[in-house]
């Protein structure tokens, strides 16, 4: 009995092994990739925190003066329903003072401060003419047909509701994605506009991440179109998830073990997913993020990341 198993299952596992190896390479086999309307290499977090102040129509203007493909923003709403850009929902970090949008009138809310410390390049400040917090739909009137990466920050329905009608009034689902990382909220967005592209939750990155692994990922179908991902190297240096110090250190280690993996990427890639990672400032980082392969990379500097692109153009077969 033993023995005819093993004469029956070696072969099986033979090809088994070559199918997952014949289909990680040419995926297209099996699964119709999926196609954005834009290779998104340049990708401007927040609308480019670092060179004008976060999330403003200046910053959003300024990023499409260095060609971005790709528009990061955060929206929240207000307490008489309007959907406003803002990355926090609590206003002190960006305007100094103690107040919610959630809990403040459209009207009611202050501008942000003269200057802001950048999030992921610590003791870096910007500034700008723009302070105003704007309303997403005077986003989408102002830059009609430029691709956004939309992220819900509340578990709201309305909020979700909102910004989906939006998307449909401006005509604009096919280059407008959703984005969060949180696998209920992103269900939620899905359903309630399902032509929108979207981004892989936490848990959905993971269980692809393990597919890779034991090789069955070629044969399972994905419906996400963005895999955003923090390169390891930026982990407790400009980017803390969680506290600094040699925790910190191991952890940037072996996530850039598991994750910085240049097959899968070229898989996902070849089934129209596109690769970026975020959120990088410095051009040791701008390189070894495209070294991996990636579509892309999510910066709070969009001058320097032009810079960095226009004189490392991609090869033929990137």
């Amino acid at each position: 009995m033993g023995f005819q198993l093993l004469l029956f299952g070696l072969p099986a596992l033979g090809i088994y092994a070559l199918t997952s190896h014949c289909l990680r390479k040419k995926p297209h086999l099996l699964h119709k990739p999926r196609r954005f309307p834009v290779r998104c290499r340049h990708v401007s977090h927040r609308g480019g925190a670092g060179e004008e102040i976060e999330n403003t129509l200046g910053a959003f203007s300024h990023a499409l003066t260095q060609r971005t493909n790709l528009l990061e923003l955060d929206c929240h709403l207000t307490r008489d329903g309007v959907v406003v850009v803002s990355h926090d929902n609590n206003l002190e970090r960006q305007t100094g003072h103690n107040i919610k949008i959630s809990e403040t009138d459209y009207k009611d809310l202050p501008p942000y401060k003269d200057s802001l410390e950048v999030t992921f390049s610590p003791g870096s400040y910007s500034h700008g003419k723009d302070h105003r917090i704007p309303r997403l739909e005077e986003v989408f009137q102002k830059f009609p047909g430029v691709p956004i990466n939309l992220e819900i920050k509340e578990d709201s329905d309305e909020l979700i509701r909102k910004v989906a009608d939006l998307v449909r009034e401006y005509s604009r689902s096919h280059i407008t994605i959703w984005a969060s990382f949180e696998g209920k909220v992103l269900k939620k967005c899905c359903a309630a506009n399902t032509e929108m592209p979207y981004i892989f939750s936490i848990k959905r990155g993971i269980m692809i991440l393990l597919l890779y692994y034991i090789g069955l990922l070629p044969f399972v179908p994905l419906k996400e179109t963005f895999l955003e991902f923090p390169l390891p190297s930026i982990m407790n240096r400009t980017y803390f998830p969680v506290k600094k110090g040699c925790f910190g250190a191991l952890l940037a280690k072996f996530t850039h073990k598991v994750t910085m993996r240049r097959k899968l990427f070229k898989h996902l890639e070849d089934r129209g997913i596109q690769v970026l990672l975020w959120v990088l400032n410095e051009d040791k980082y701008f390189e070894e993020a495209f070294s991996y392969g990636v579509s892309g990379v999510m910066t709070d500097y969009p001058t320097r990341l032009r810079k960095y692109l226009d004189t490392h153009p991609p090869l033929l077969n990137e």
